[in-house]
């Protein structure tokens, strides 16, 4: 997306090097067996807070799941969010191949959609939570050392979620609040800036909500805020369901019609 966050930064873990050979044929024979790459824990050392996290596990593909989905899928349940709360691939089909996206996860801290005109921070610079679960859905495996949530070449994201849960229904529906507010800022940007277009609300429950924005390249913004008429190419959404809240944003050009399924697809898992 023009305009979006740069990948979040990290300090690097020191391994001995007989672990550090022993944990990577590890996940070599695992991912074979599976398909399924983890990346083997980082050893001990420290790491700056924005990239302080949990091993990332990287799925090419991905499991496959309804593209689509509705208040049938029974959104809000509660529990904490896991990784089962996250989009799936599929949910990018037919606009993306599924076979093209590898999906990896991490939990920690780091940047979350809060592009260059709100500012970059991290989830806990805002909102003073300790750290959340960060799904990078990305159609190449050369990702950010401190981040792998995040394509090397940013033409390469496909999507990225942050989710988690807090400590009561009010407080999530507080936290989306100030999450969406940092987004609706990108509404009104100076021409030839990228800027989002109009809020859209879609609503499963009085408690399962999601608000997104498509985006628009600069040269689409003549007057300072969205054109008329114009399809966006992404954008980015904030997910709520019971004390489950999240922010989803979209790299991949999809118009309205395909950003409204995906958004109600990743509210229906949340």
């Amino acid at each position: 997306m023009n305009g979006g966050p740069a990948a979040g930064v990290g300090g690097h873990a020191v391994v001995r090097t007989r672990s550090a050979v022993a944990a990577l044929v590890a996940a070599a024979v695992l991912g074979l067996a599976t398909g399924r790459f983890v990346l083997p824990p980082p050893g001990g050392g420290t790491a700056h807070a924005a990239g302080r996290s949990a091993p990332a596990t990287t799925t090419p593909g991905s499991a496959p799941v309804p593209a689509s989905a509705s208040p049938t899928d029974a959104p809000g349940t509660p529990g904490p969010v896991t990784t089962a709360n996250l989009l799936e691939a599929v949910a990018f089909r037919p606009e993306v191949a599924t076979a093209r996206i590898h999906v990896t996860d991490r939990y920690g801290d780091g940047t979350y959609a809060n592009p260059a005109c709100t500012g970059e921070k991290t989830l806990t610079q805002t909102l003073g939570v300790p750290g959340a679960h960060f799904r990078g859905l990305t159609t190449s495996l050369r990702t950010d050392p401190d981040d792998p949530t995040w394509a090397t070449e940013l033409v390469d994201q496909v999507a990225r979620e942050v989710a988690a849960e807090a400590p009561s229904p009010s407080l999530a529906q507080d936290f989306t609040e100030r999450l969406l507010q940092e987004q609706v800022t990108c509404q009104k940007q100076p021409p030839g800036h990228w800027v989002y277009g109009d809020t859209t609300t879609v609503r499963f429950a009085p408690d399962v909500t999601a608000s997104w924005m498509g985006t628009y390249e600069g040269l689409l913004n003549t007057t300072g805020r969205a054109p008329l008429g114009e399809e966006p190419c992404g954008g980015v959404a904030v997910l709520r369901s019971g004390t489950h809240y999240g922010v989803l944003e979209v790299h991949t050009c999809l118009g309205t019609a395909a950003m409204d399924r995906v958004v109600r697809t990743a509210l229906s898992r949340l």
